[in-house]
């Protein structure tokens, strides 16, 4: 059964903005099994889904997990080091592998810029992309998209900066994609050395001053800076980072409008982000923490061949059950 998604969720370029808004209103009956007494509801039973994480993890993993058993369904785990990826082993031979035991979904994170696609043309199960090197994190962006619209009641019109090591970030990405699609004005801010060369051509507005980005913004999502993936020379020190683009309460304070501030972790506390910003009135990041799951549930409920207009049956475990 061909989904309303598609076969697979490769990132966030690949959607049309109808289906970005399919996947956000779905996510919202979901939201309410998270809340309940017992979080479970059939709607995947029998289904088999593997979390193939051959890149380090705790949110987006633990997210995912929740998810599966909030649907019912079967979850097999593997990490790189557990995994036959050690010993030499292809990543397709791996997925095949896996496949020749009968699974339905493979959601997987790996180091390599594209590794998702790569897998999704070569295995007939369902791919779900949870973050494939500095390429694209879709499940990151939409639920993105679902606290802001959650917070500011719409997308369409609203100033979003992104702020820190555009550079290396799949989030990033995935988010200009996805607020762009849904018309939102979007921005970028951080260190020359760590913004793509001609990033302007995607649409965003690029802004050298924090203090610029912070007095346009309506919304600022912070990024950490992805100290695994650099190998010298992008910033003199993090105290220094911290000087000039760290988001502060003393900066925020000087803000013309409430912002919305937004961070997908890991954060570095003491880096781009403050510990009262990141505790206080501004910020939605523990939001962001319950809408992936929401918004994760969503995903797999859909590419299962869920019907959008079914979800909130589903969510009380009646028609909306995938077949």
């Amino acid at each position: 059964m061909v989904s309303s998604l598609g076969k697979d969720l490769v990132g966030i370029e690949d959607l049309t903005a109808q289906q970005i808004l399919s996947i956000l209103n779905t996510a919202e009956p979901f939201k309410e099994i998270s809340e309940r007494r017992i979080k479970k509801v059939p709607v995947l039973r029998g289904k088999t889904i593997v979390n193939l994480f051959l890149e380090p993890s705790t949110r987006t993993r633990i997210s995912f997990e929740f998810a599966e058993k909030r649907l019912s369904a079967d979850t097999v785990n593997i990490n790189a080091t557990g995994s036959s990826v050690v010993k030499g082993e292809t990543l397709v031979d791996t997925a095949r592998n896996l496949e020749a035991m009968r699974i339905d979904m493979v959601v997987i994170r790996h180091g390599s810029s594209g590794a998702a696609r790569f897998l999704a043309e070569r295995i007939p199960s369902n791919v779900i992309n949870a973050g494939d090197g500095a390429h694209e994190h879709p499940t990151q962006a939409l639920l993105d998209l679902l606290t802001i619209r959650d917070q500011k009641g719409k997308i369409e019109g609203l100033k979003v900066c992104i702020i820190g090591d555009i550079l290396h970030s799949r989030v990033a990405r995935s988010n200009i994609f996805g607020l762009l699609k849904l018309d939102a004005e979007v921005g970028v801010c951080g260190p020359m050395t760590l913004l793509p060369q001609g990033i302007e051509v995607l649409g965003v507005k690029v802004f050298r001053r924090v203090e610029e980005a912070i007095e346009w913004a309506d919304v600022l999502n912070v990024l950490r800076l992805q100290l695994e993936r650099m190998k010298s020379g992008f910033i003199p020190s993090l105290r220094e980072y911290n000087r000039f683009y760290g988001v502060s309460t003393a900066r925020l304070e000087r803000a013309p409008r409430d912002l919305l501030v937004l961070h997908p972790g890991p954060m570095n506390r003491g880096v781009e982000i403050d510990s009262a910003v990141a505790d206080g009135p501004h910020s939605v990041i523990l939001k962001q923490v319950t809408n992936g799951v929401a918004i994760r549930m969503a995903v797999l409920y859909l590419l299962a061949g869920g019907a959008p207009e079914l979800a909130e049956a589903a969510k009380q475990g009646g028609e909306g059950e995938v077949p």
